[in-house]
């Protein structure tokens, strides 16, 4: 089989660990040159070492404007362009009902979540060829009301509604934008979750089971390559079915 992203160069923010980490794993795999960002330089040298090739790191915060500039330069100079952006660091405080909400909180999740996703696409632009694919992470919260996560929720259906104006934004050049919104999956946020914990989300998936990583590479293999040729504007729901029944 030929490889899907064969000569295609991808720009995957807040890939040190988790979905985005194994997204990168798996378009080096199919023929990809990757440039993966993160904020702690030791995480980010340990990600670039387990991808093992074709991959380049650049330190730096998805909410501060002149470390995505910096990444830019980085690309540039490097390599040229930019066929595949996935705009995946993301952050979020849970448990904090609305009363609770601090400004602090606000700003930081905002910050990157949002004013993040938006300038980490808008900085790219110039570098992403016509006909390119830019993929954004969402998440079921952004469909959901769950309590004590006002916040988050409301950050993730900012990114729905960023991918469907930018569709029309971006149509004349032919590049399709699309969010993947996983749901309960097994990263490292889940280390040192009790039993009984986890097994209430479980519980709530109709599948019976957490998602994995890879199975969020996965789709967003189908978005950043020719198989999502006449893709665009969507949210792929990767959840087992959590948030759609």
């Amino acid at each position: 089989m030929s490889e899907k992203l064969a000569g295609k160069v991808a720009v995957i923010t807040g890939a040190t660990s988790g979905m985005a980490l194994a997204t990168a794993k798996l378009f080096v795999e199919e023929g990809a040159y990757v440039f993966i960002t993160g904020r702690r330089q030791k995480e980010l040298d340990e990600a670039v070492n387990s991808i093992g090739r074709n991959a380049t790191g650049v330190q730096g915060d998805a909410g501060k404007l002149d470390d995505l500039d910096r990444l830019y330069e980085t690309v540039k100079a490097k390599k040229g362009h930019i066929d595949i952006l996935y705009a995946s660091a993301g952050t979020g405080d849970f448990g904090v009902p609305i009363g609770s909400v601090t400004e602090e909180m606000f700003d930081k999740t905002f910050a990157v979540n949002v004013r993040g996703t938006l300038f980490a696409v808008q900085k790219a632009l110039p570098l992403i060829r016509d006909g390119g694919s830019i993929i954004m992470t969402g998440s079921i919260a952004g469909v959901k009301g769950f309590p004590g996560m006002s916040v988050y929720n409301a950050s993730k259906a900012a990114i729905r509604s960023f991918a469907r104006s930018w569709t029309n934004d971006l149509k004349n050049r032919k590049i399709r934008v699309n969010v993947i919104s996983p749901g309960t999956i097994d990263t490292g946020a889940f280390a040192g979750v009790p039993k009984e914990v986890v097994d209430q989300f479980v519980s709530l998936i109709p599948m019976g089971r957490i998602g994995k990583s890879e199975e969020i590479a996965t789709a967003a293999l189908f978005l950043a390559s020719e198989d999502s040729s006449f893709v665009t504007g969507i949210e792929l729901f990767v959840d087992g079915g959590t948030a759609q029944i």
